[in-house]
């Protein structure tokens, strides 16, 4: 998937893939759809070599089925679908070329260029046009009318035989020339490329009216979404006691050194309270019953660690996390400085934004095993709704 786009046009202070619509980055709404097709193996994002970090931390999801990984793209978009190519496993037999500046691609556009992939060893989602299009000379005057009924405006995804694609990216690098897609250089190479319907809403972000557009869209969508598609909730709470010789870690952050609290793994009672709403929410037990004590695998193991598996199960199940609320229960520590860092550590492992996550302290003055300061309880409240199959997602930099 490509999303190393500098984004220039869009006159904003981030790269393009890293624009945020509605709460999330542009490119986790292709990203959110091509993890739920199960037609997609393997998924390489490429973006812009200061972002690669970054986009691992934020973009990246470990749910078991499928890997993704994070690649440098280059100075222009056949480059980055190169780097991409490089990366792609050897079984691989169809490889989707997809802008993450197209965030409402759906599932089924990408089985219908898949599938006319395999048939033709080449196919591209495009429309035909509705507008009669102009041939401009260099003096600003028409050349020429085409004909309206032989022009298609591409969009993407495109798929491609491996061999296909990588014998057009070799002569193209032999040969020194540099196409817009990938399709006019499989064109080049002399092969065919079939025309898949595709979808008017399948816009690409490029200006920043097209921005306005896509918040419009995705507002309309959760509304729909609102009315008509079930939610399912889920409550978790933990508790530990206080332990000597340990670090406290809250949400998965370190708040302090000398006195942390008693457990199996690490002991992060933030974390676990997730994790209980969120299996709770799914209807399938609780921590206990996936990651046991018993287990000595699981010795001193990073709840955040837990939390992202946990977010694994409910990707896999069709779900996705629309909002976690979460109480720690404490006379010390204060919590207060360290709740930025808690929403964003447990976001990341969850694969959602830190604004769908929020923190708060409480104590109970005095009252209680917390008052007397023995431990910390936490509670949290999990929502979830289904996976939407109707936005956008698989490989490499516009």
């Amino acid at each position: 998937m490509t999303a190393a786009g500098r984004g220039e046009r869009l006159r904003g202070p981030d790269n393009k893939g890293f624009v945020e619509i509605a709460g999330k980055p542009l490119a986790a709404y292709s990203l959110d759809v091509f993890r739920s097709c199960d037609d997609i193996e393997d998924i390489i994002l490429v973006v812009a070599p200061e972002d690669v970090e970054r986009a691992r931390r934020c973009l990246l999801r470990a749910d078991g089925a499928r890997s993704e990984r994070v690649v440098a793209g280059g100075d222009h978009r056949q480059a980055s679908v190169a780097a991409a190519l490089a990366e792609v496993s050897p079984a691989a037999e169809l490889i989707v070329v997809h802008d993450a500046a197209r965030p409402f691609v759906t599932v089924e556009l990408i089985r219908r260029c898949l599938e006319a992939a395999a048939e033709h060893g080449a196919a591209i989602a495009a429309v035909p046009s509705t507008d009669t299009v102009k041939e401009a000379q260099k003096n600003g005057f028409v050349g020429a009318t085409l004909d309206r009924s032989k022009i298609w405006l591409v969009q993407t995804p495109q798929v491609f035989r491996r061999k296909v694609l990588q014998n057009a990216h070799d002569r193209a690098a032999r040969d020194g020339y540099i196409e817009t897609d990938d399709a006019a250089l499989v064109e080049q190479s002399g092969h065919r490329v079939y025309l898949v319907q595709g979808d008017l809403d399948n816009m690409k972000i490029t200006y920043p009216t097209d921005v306005r557009r896509a918040k419009q869209a995705l507002g309309e969508r959760r509304m729909s979404m609102s009315r008509e598609a079930p939610v399912r909730s889920g409550i978790g709470y933990d508790a530990h006691r206080f332990a000597v010789e340990r670090p406290l870690l809250l949400g998965g952050v370190r708040v302090r050194d000398d006195q942390g609290l008693s457990g199996h793994s690490d002991a992060d009672v933030l974390c676990h309270a997730v994790c209980d709403a969120l299996l709770g929410a799914l209807g399938i037990g609780d921590i206990g019953t996936h990651f046991p004590d018993s287990d000595p695998a699981l010795t001193g193991i990073s709840s955040l660690a837990l939390l992202e598996r946990v977010a694994g199960m409910i990707c896999a199940a069709g779900w996705k996390i629309e909002n976690v609320d979460t109480t720690v229960v404490a006379e010390q520590p204060r919590i207060a400085e360290h709740v930025p860092a808690m929403r964003r550590a447990m976001a990341t492992a969850m694969g959602i934004d830190a604004s769908q996550v929020n923190v708060k302290g409480k104590t109970t003055e005095g009252m209680g095993f917390t008052g007397r300061g023995e431990g910390i309880a936490s509670f949290a409240v999990a929502t979830l709704r289904p996976i939407e199959n109707t936005r956008a997602g698989a490989h490499p930099r516009e």
